[in-house]
């Protein structure tokens, strides 16, 4: 069985840059460009990477831009299991803003796929003489044309093959994939709080709808990132709340991928829960240190790793 494998059905090219001031109308010059490839499990098969774990990433990929993603996951010298699409990869671009360091993100919409080229991704899982993974990364955004319920049928194959699922989208993806059910699942604030239907005041709401995911048995582990303020990381018997270390901000970009990625890594190199916790934490903060799309690197995760601290919870009434 190998380790770890992504799963990223709206992959992109990322393009960063910086200009003085972002203003309209005039023409806005550039320095400091840089492309990566780029989409929740793409990113986080690259911080996994650098952390020396085995690790695959599934995508769809089509025309130029598709070509030039392949080119720079090889580069990251990831393993990568492509399903080629008729419509071009998509392109993101982050622009700082160097007088202000204000970040602006443009986010561009997927190629719709075609239903055979979906089940084709789907249809990697279980093709003849694969391995299937001990962990399953499921992240990101699904493109135009793939159904809300993709992730629930991925999670599906995924048991049937005996991985691990963990999950990281949004919306009505997130809400399908959850009424399957998987191993762990990873919102943020605004995620949960769209998820829950509810308003999520402080820590106490936050706990308490975390832990309400666990009970109903829509996920064994619910990991909530919350930014500077940390993380809280939920299962039946455990609550554990860690604080973010303090550090200078050079963009936020793929915090929460480096995040899942340092957690993730972590398990699957035999760690607990706790363990892979803070190596979670270490990970979205070190994140935070990179500029553009460049993501987490091990060595700032391994020194800030040794900052974390955390905070074992009592639950309120048990989750």
């Amino acid at each position: 069985m190998t380790a770890i494998l992504t799963v990223t059905m709206n992959p992109t090219i990322d393009v960063s840059a910086a200009t003085e001031t972002v203003a309209p109308v005039r023409k806005l010059r550039c320095s400091d460009v840089r492309r990566d490839p780029g989409g929740g499990g793409i990113n986080v098969a690259r911080v996994v990477k650098r952390l020396g774990g085995a690790v695959s990433a599934l995508y769809p990929t089509g025309g130029p831009t598709g070509r030039l993603l392949n080119r720079l996951v090889e580069a990251e010298q990831i393993a990568g299991l492509t399903v080629e699409v008729a419509a071009d990869t998509r392109e993101s671009f982050t622009v700082l803003e160097t007088a202000s360091g204000e970040q602006y993100r443009f986010v561009l919409p997927g190629p719709e796929l075609a239903e055979a080229e979906w089940q084709a991704c789907l249809a990697q899982l279980a093709a003849p003489g694969a391995a299937p993974p001990a962990f399953l990364v499921a992240s990101g955004s699904l493109p135009p044309g793939v159904p809300d319920d993709f992730y629930a049928r991925l999670a599906e194959a995924a048991d049937a093959a005996g991985s691990r699922v963990i999950l990281d989208t949004s919306g009505p993806a997130l809400a399908e994939a959850l009424d399957y059910g998987v191993y762990l699942v990873k919102p943020n604030l605004r995620e949960l709080a769209d998820l829950t239907g509810r308003r999520l005041d402080g820590e106490a709401d936050w706990s308490a709808a975390a832990a309400e995911i666990v009970r109903c048995g829509r996920a064994s582990v619910v990991a909530l990132t919350l930014g500077e303020r940390g993380a809280l990381l939920v299962t039946r018997d455990r609550w554990l709340r860690a604080e973010a270390p303090a550090v200078d901000v050079a963009s936020a970009v793929g915090a929460g991928d480096s995040f899942l990625a340092g957690l993730v890594w972590r398990l699957a190199e035999g760690g607990d829960l706790e363990d892979a916790f803070r190596y979670g934490v270490a990970a979205g903060s070190a994140a935070l240190l990179t500029p553009g799309t460049d993501l987490a690197q091990a060595a700032d995760i391994a020194r800030l790793y040794a900052a974390v601290r955390v905070e074992a919870l009592a639950p309120a009434d048990g989750p």
